[in-house]
């Protein structure tokens, strides 16, 4: 196989399984490629429908053996984590199995739909006839504009030895810009102006008896029958804060935790807490600290889980 159609293989593949990388760009390259007559036009598209399938099918059998947690794994990687899960359930659910022909064209949904689908229960039989579909009109769409633009995407090449050079220098920029990206965010996150406390402070606080709330802001994503909770924590959905500020106390002190990477959402609702008035503190390094250090947990009560909702 032409090394080319590998990087192609690898750059979908690695897209297909939850990497931030556009495959698009490559697909157009692969498919200006073979209008060079490098490799035949059907031979690339075959190469490119199996990178897909593949991780189309994997993603679908993980998603229907771990259900919450591997989509939760897959929204780390999304700039607003907390909604990440429940918007796209609802709006795969709405749309229906039909979803999975057009879901590669939309950034957010491509990687969650096959996941999605396992964990919501769709029959084999269905996701295999929708995603065959998909995967082949994806690649076939951005193979045939390659192909097409040919002229334009060879002069392009032409300033490489070859085809897979251009590849490989693509992946390598998304890459290091994905990077880039991340550590400008960790850093937005980080640079919000609020108090942040270790987890032994906490529970020395629990310990001596004060008089405090600890409140966790997770989303009902992340929440599966076997989650737990900081002993004696409430729920606080972060996505509707306006409406519960009436509930919480102004004369004790609030804990806020979460399981985002950087306390991103912990640290969104402390700000908003302290904006509105209310002593907010946010635990460092979330219930993940929490639970290292060895501090009492208890389970997430029953009437806080949210089942996906399912095709059968």
């Amino acid at each position: 196989m032409p090394r080319a159609l590998q990087l192609l293989f690898a750059f979908v593949f690695l897209e297909a399984i939850g990497l931030p990388l556009p495959a698009a760009p490559a697909l157009m390259a692969a498919g200006a490629t073979a209008a060079m007559g490098r490799f035949p036009f059907a031979f690339a598209w075959s190469v490119a429908f199996a990178a897909l399938f593949l991780g189309d099918i994997l993603l679908f059998a993980i998603g229907r053996r771990t259900g919450w947690w591997f989509l939760s794994l897959l929204c780390r990687l999304s700039a607003n984590p907390e909604n990440c899960i429940f918007s796209n359930a609802a709006r795969f659910h709405r749309h229906g199995r039909k979803a999975l022909l057009f879901a590669k064209f939309f950034p957010g949904v491509n990687t969650m739909a096959a996941p999605l689908a396992g964990s919501m229960n769709m029959p084999l039989h269905l996701f295999l006839r929708w995603d065959i579909g998909g995967a082949l009109l994806y690649s076939g769409f951005y193979l045939g504009l390659g192909y097409l633009a040919s002229p334009i995407i060879t002069r392009i090449i032409s300033h490489y030895e070859n085809a897979g050079r251009l590849l490989s220098w693509t992946l390598f920029a998304f890459v290091l810009g994905y990077a880039a990206f991340r550590l400008v965010m960790n850093w937005g996150v980080r640079s919000i102006p609020v108090t942040a406390v270790p987890p032994a402070e906490l529970a020395a606080r629990l310990e001596s008896g004060d008089d405090l709330l600890i409140v966790d802001v997770r989303s009902h994503g992340y929440y599966d029958e076997k989650a737990q909770r900081i002993s004696g924590a409430i729920r606080l959905e972060p996505n509707s804060l306006p409406a519960s500020l009436a509930e919480l106390p102004r004369d004790k002190d609030i804990y806020v935790y979460c399981t985002c990477q950087a306390d991103a959402t912990s640290r969104r609702v402390g700000q908003l807490l302290e904006r509105a008035g209310f002593r907010a503190k946010v635990l460092s390094g979330g219930l993940s600290a929490w639970k290292r250090d060895g501090h009492p947990l208890e389970p997430v009560p029953s009437s806080d889980i949210i089942k996906l909702p399912s095709f059968r």
